[in-house]
């Protein structure tokens, strides 16, 4: 069986913002991703408003019929959004002005207070947490230590190796935190810079209960489509479980 797939649409309103007008619509590449096998949608509303809007997180809770996941820096702005808007999940992640996409993992064990805070008022709501961490085992720990649902673990070292024996590293890494994770009895999930190509050896680890996937789908949807992108993931996903 293979891990549940969310897929993020940020980049569909990366593409609508370039322009200022209101089309491509994230809401409609949810539903077109959710036809084609999708388990759930992940949106990161930016502190910056960079691309998803507040508006778009509103009409995707109400309109689509599968869990949302909600990705958003630790604060008490961004906490109160949740709380009114109540998504299925909340993943915390690290957040820098100036990064074009999200570059690493969340220091949980650096600021263990203020995400156990946070993380408290959120599942006192029935919102399911989770730390987007690098593959460490004390992020791991601290995140359970914040109450945390879940961790996802950041793959962006592996995706990005520069060598096969390089990527056999980094996949022994992610094993090794997924290991801690299921230990400790927290959902393990992963995400970032995974493709149809790299995305096997990350859903065949033992444990592995959700990828969050987005700028591949993206990128592949604006050559086939979003239905074919999803569909063409969902089979690699399979593809080594069998």
């Amino acid at each position: 069986m293979r891990p549940r797939l969310g897929v993020n649409v940020d980049h569909v309103a990366t593409l609508r913002q370039a322009r200022g007008v209101d089309y491509p619509d994230p809401l409609e590449a949810a539903q077109l991703a959710l036809g084609a096998g999708a388990d759930g949608i992940t949106v990161h509303l930016r502190e910056d408003r960079r691309h998803i809007q507040d508006a778009d997180v509103e009409r995707l809770r109400a309109l689509v019929r599968a869990p949302l996941n909600l990705e958003m820096a630790v604060g008490d702005a961004m906490v109160a959004f949740a709380l009114r808007v109540r998504p299925a999940a909340v993943c915390f992640v690290p957040e820098h002005r100036e990064e074009l996409t999200t570059e690493g993992g969340l220091d949980v064990a650096g600021q263990l207070g203020r995400v156990r805070a946070a993380a408290e008022r959120l599942a006192g709501a029935g919102i399911r947490v989770s730390c987007f961490v690098d593959p460490e085992e004390t992020q791991v720990e601290a995140s359970r230590a914040a109450g945390a649902h879940a961790v996802e673990l950041h793959t962006g070292d592996y995706a990005n190796a520069a060598s096969p024996e390089e990527a056999r590293e980094q996949l022994e890494r992610i094993a090794r935190a997924g290991q801690a994770a299921c230990a400790r009895e927290v959902a393990l999930h992963a995400g970032h810079g995974l493709t149809v190509a790299n995305v096997g050896a990350i859903a065949a680890l033992p444990g592995m209960a959700e990828l969050n996937i987005g700028h591949s789908i993206v990128a592949r949807a604006v050559l086939v489509g979003m239905a074919a992108a999803v569909r063409e993931m969902v089979a690699a996903m399979t593809a080594v479980r069998g």
